[in-house]
């Protein structure tokens, strides 16, 4: 009754705007409890947080209440306008990256026939805002982890771009939707009762994808950013209240959108095998994003299990690892999936 009504193209693009927000705001505040507040602790051998909520479930809006009601600080000699507007960068992009995810047949805020481009290229611009908020902050703690953040990323750009581009070679298209239905029509040696998953297909660039992903993160073992134990907290030291808050939900966010985009282009993202049903269904607009949600939780848990276990890379190591060891395998596979998209 709802879809049936025509709506004006500013009511459109409010719905849209919404739907973004539950997309990033729901998969974040679901990775913060399970995985910080929950598998950290049992991991741990603790309880975590108990106290607000039925086993702390309430914990998350009683932290996001806290920050609201800090002080918003500006260090004396910052530049105030950059440092005011790099969370917002930050959080921005993660918006950006959910735009073009698909969640069902019908379910996605926007068919771009240059999906694949369009998400590497804006997950991009969060560097953009590290960097500001490292330089703006006036403080030599904070700059230093901006410029190590800088390097980071640019570093693992590469990697996770190449890893990607096997799927696209194999999928022949980078419309992520169509990419979903690759994988779900597919089949291996003639059995279609998995369909085609590219996790199968395209292993050595899923783990290149979550290396690098891992690394975009500023995650253990590549927190050199904020590394507590030397840079305080890095590029956000100088930052509290509001602003702090986004810094954090942006980390989350972020994890969230590189598991949405990591289970769209390995694990079939919100279809099953087309073998099993109809995947043109308007059931699908409904359990779609549910079957996404289940697959981005096994990813992010994968995420964090590396974050909690392994200990941080030294910078020269951080380096080492993705110009002289993922570079060239991510450009080996590529050639390998090209000679076996033209042979077989």
């Amino acid at each position: 009754m709802i879809l049936g009504v025509d709506l004006s193209y500013w009511q459109v693009s409010v719905l849209r705007s919404l739907g973004i927000l539950v997309a990033v705001l729901l998969p974040a505040g679901t990775f913060v409890y399970v995985f910080l507040f929950k598998m950290v602790s049992f991991m741990q051998s603790r309880l975590g947080p108990m106290e607000a909520g039925p086993f702390g479930s309430m914990q998350l809006l009683a932290e996001v209440g806290k920050f609201l009601q800090k002080e918003d600080i500006v260090p004396e000699r910052a530049d105030r306008r950059l440092f005011k507007l790099a969370p917002y960068f930050v959080v921005g992009t993660v918006l950006l990256v959910y735009l073009a995810v698909p969640f069902g047949p019908d379910m996605y805020f926007a068919n771009l026939k240059g999906g694949v481009f369009y998400i590497l290229a804006v997950s991009s611009i969060s560097s953009l805002g590290v960097l500001m908020a490292g330089w703006s902050s006036a403080n030599k703690y904070a700059l230093i982890g901006g410029l190590r953040a800088a390097g980071q990323l640019i570093a693992y750009e590469l990697p996770l771009v190449l890893a990607v581009v096997g799927v696209i070679i194999q999928a022949g298209t980078m419309n992520l939707s169509e990419i979903v239905s690759a994988q779900a029509g597919g089949s291996i040696f003639g059995f279609d009762g998995i369909g085609n998953p590219y996790l199968l297909t395209q292993f050595i660039a899923f783990g290149i994808f979550m290396i690098a992903v891992q690394a975009e993160l500023g995650q253990t073992p590549f927190d050199m950013p904020i590394a507590e134990s030397e840079l305080v907290t890095g590029y956000i030291t100088e930052y509290s209240g509001l602003r702090f808050l986004l810094f954090f939900i942006g980390e989350f966010a972020s994890a969230g959108a590189f598991a949405a985009v990591a289970a769209t282009l390995f694990l079939g993202g919100w279809a099953v095998p087309a073998a099993w049903a109809d995947l043109n269904s308007n059931w699908f607009n409904l359990f779609g994003p549910l079957i996404m949600l289940v697959k981005m939780m096994i990813l992010g848990g994968l995420i964090f299990f590396v974050r909690f276990t392994f200990p941080r890379f030294r910078e020269d190591q951080l380096q080492k690892l993705a110009w002289t060891v993922l570079i060239p395998i991510s450009l080996v596979n590529i050639l390998a999936t090209t000679i076996l998209k033209v042979a077989f």
